[in-house]
C-alpha cells in the first residue's frame, strides 16, 4: 500500500531509540525525510544513520532536551529554518516512573514536564509548519495504563493520560485546519530498553526479558495485565500503526485514542 509519504517531511520526537527508532525508520522507508529528536547527538547521528540507509532521501538529528522548552523551541526552529514546513509529527517521550510514596513534587514535576508538556511544547512548535504543508497529521504515544492503572508508573499514567486529552481536543480544534490528529496507546512492548532494565529480574523466575511471550508470562504474574495474543508487542508493530495515521493515506481518522495492546477488555 502506497502511505503517500514519498517527498512528505517528518519529525519524530525520541526517535534515537525503541518505539520511536522503529517509527522513523518505518516512515523513512515510505520515502520520507525525517528529523529525530532526543539529547544524545551520538545516538541521534546512529539513527540518522539508520534511517538513510532504510530509504529517507534526507534524515538528521537535532539534540533536544524534551524536558526544557526553550530547547525544544530552538529545535523546531531549525526544521524551520531547513524544511519551512512539515507533513507529520510523531510524538513519543515518556517520563520515569515510580509509586506514588516514592514521589515528591520535583518528581512529579518533571513527570509532566517530560509526560505531557513536551508534547504540548513540540506540537505549539510545529503548528506553524504543518499548517504551511499541502497535508499535516500529529501523533501522540500515550500509554495502554491510562485504561489500565498500574501503582507502579502512577505519574507517568496521569501524564500521558492528559497527552491523550490534549490529543483529543486538538483533533477537534486543528480539524477546521485539514490537521488530522491521533494518540496511539501501546501495550507491553518489548524494547531493548525494557529488557536491559528487567533482563535480571524476569531471569530470577526463568524467564528471558527478550522473549515476548515470557514478558507476557511475568507482566500477568506481576500486575494481572494479561492480553488476548499471549503476548508482549514489539517496536515494529507500533510503529506500522503509527506510521499509517501520520501518513497522507489516512484521509478520515483523527480523534482517535488506539489502542495496541495484544488484546484487552479496554474500548
Amino acid at each position: 500500500m502506497d502511505l503517500g509519504l514519498a517527498g512528505a517531511k517528518a519529525v519524530v520526537t525520541g526517535g534515537s531509540k525503541g518505539m520511536g527508532l522503529a517509527i522513523a525508520e518505518t516512515i523513512a522507508a515510505e520515502g520520507a525525510s525525517v528529523a529525530v529528536m532526543a539529547r544524545d547527538q551520538v545516538a541521534l547521528d546512529a539513527a540518522a544513520e539508520r534511517l538513510r540507509a532504510a530509504g529517507a532521501p534526507e534524515a538528521w538529528g537535532i539534540s533536544v532536551d524534551m524536558g526544557n522548552a526553550e530547547s525544544i523551541a530552538a529545535g523546531f526552529a531549525k526544521v524551520a529554518q531547513r524544511w519551512g514546513d512539515l507533513n507529520a509529527l510523531v510524538h513519543t517521550i515518556g517520563p520515569g516512573d515510580g509509586y506514588f510514596e516514592e514521589m515528591d513534587d520535583s518528581d512529579w514535576e518533571a513527570a509532566f514536564a517530560l509526560g505531557t508538556m513536551s508534547g504540548v511544547r513540540s506540537i505549539r512548535a510545529s503548528l506553524p509548519l504543518l499548517r504551511a504543508a499541502d497535508w499535516a497529521r500529529i501523533v501522540t504515544l500515550s500509554a495502554h495504563s491510562i485504561q489500565r492503572q498500574n501503582p507502579r508508573i502512577v505519574a507517568y499514567t496521569a501524564s500521558k493520560a492528559a497527552l491523550s486529552s490534549v490529543t483529543k481536543n486538538l483533533s477537534k480544534s486543528l480539524a477546521k485546519d485539514g490537521i488530522l490528529v491521533n494518540c496511539v496507546c501501546p501495550g507491553t512492548i518489548v524494547t531493548a530498553s525494557f529488557t536491559e532494565a528487567l533482563k535480571d529480574v524476569l531471569a530470577a523466575d526463568g524467564l528471558d526479558a527478550e522473549d515476548p511471550v515470557d514478558v507476557m508470562k511475568w507482566i500477568d504474574a506481576n500486575f494481572h495485565q494479561p492480553c488476548d495474543l499471549g503476548r508482549a508487542g514489539l517496536p515494529e508493530e507500533i510503529a506500522s500503526i503509527t506510521t499509517y495515521l501520520a501518513s497522507r493515506r489516512n484521509g478520515y481518522v483523527t480523534g482517535a485514542t488506539v489502542n495496541v495492546d495484544g488484546g484487552s477488555d479496554f474500548i
